[in-house]
């Protein structure tokens, strides 16, 4: 559905699709134009209420390294986190949500809002597969700000033992609006993140849309 659409829709739309092993990605650079993208920017970086949620390990317990935001009617829960439900979109979340809707066919019901300060700022390798997520679920990832490196790697067969040494790796530039669409089976067969690098970074901001559905009973948190 992205694929044709993306074609007919935006003259400024590169698409990039991978379909080996069951992965689908469209890469959409220009998806906003920068001079829209610079105040997009500068607004979510100062009206968003960011945050810094604090992980327990091994009863050791550490601060995210980096700065996040939920929006959604529903709670979301990762690695032990959970995000409580915030009804209160900003109203520029809010037409950027229906514009990604108009070009994508899908609606989203939930935001996850990841700010990277620096970079020093990162996120582990993980997939986005929690319940709530529904099977094959689809993922808007739009990016504001500075260049970050986007990361995947393929998980490894139940032979491999969960050894990572000669799987399948990718590794994308997103850049200032940028879309990252992901769908299909990326999530069940992929994991990705976003490394600290060691050139120095200004903030990037990226905006995970999601659809989100209510957590069953029982579920594991």
């Amino acid at each position: 559905r992205i694929f044709y659409q993306s074609i007919y829709r935006s003259v400024y739309s590169f698409h990039l699709l991978f379909l080996f092993f069951f992965l689908r990605i469209h890469l959409i650079p220009g998806f906003i134009h920068s001079e829209q993208a610079d105040w997009m920017f500068e607004q979510l970086l100062q009206d968003i209420p960011w945050g810094q949620r604090t992980h327990v390990r091994h009863e050791v317990s550490f601060e995210e390294p980096r700065l996040t935001s939920w929006y959604g009617e529903l709670p979301y829960t990762y690695s032990r986190i959970t995000m409580q439900p915030n009804p209160n979109w900003h109203p520029l979340l809010t037409m950027l949500k229906e514009r990604i809707e108009e070009f994508t066919g899908y609606t989203f019901n939930s935001l996850l809002c990841n700010l990277y300060r620096n970079e020093k700022d990162s996120v582990d390798w993980h997939s986005d597969d929690e319940p709530s997520l529904g099977k094959n679920p689809v993922i808007a990832s739009l990016s504001f700000g500075a260049t970050r490196t986007f990361e995947m790697r393929k998980k490894p067969s139940p032979e491999e033992n969960g050894d990572y040494t000669y799987v399948e790796r990718l590794r994308i530039p997103l850049d200032h609006g940028t879309l990252l669409m992901m769908e299909g089976a990326t999530q069940e067969d992929w994991q990705h993140r976003v490394p600290k690098e060691y050139h120095s970074r200004d903030a990037r901001i990226n905006l995970t849309f999601r659809i989100i559905y209510p957590e069953p009973d029982g579920v594991w948190k």
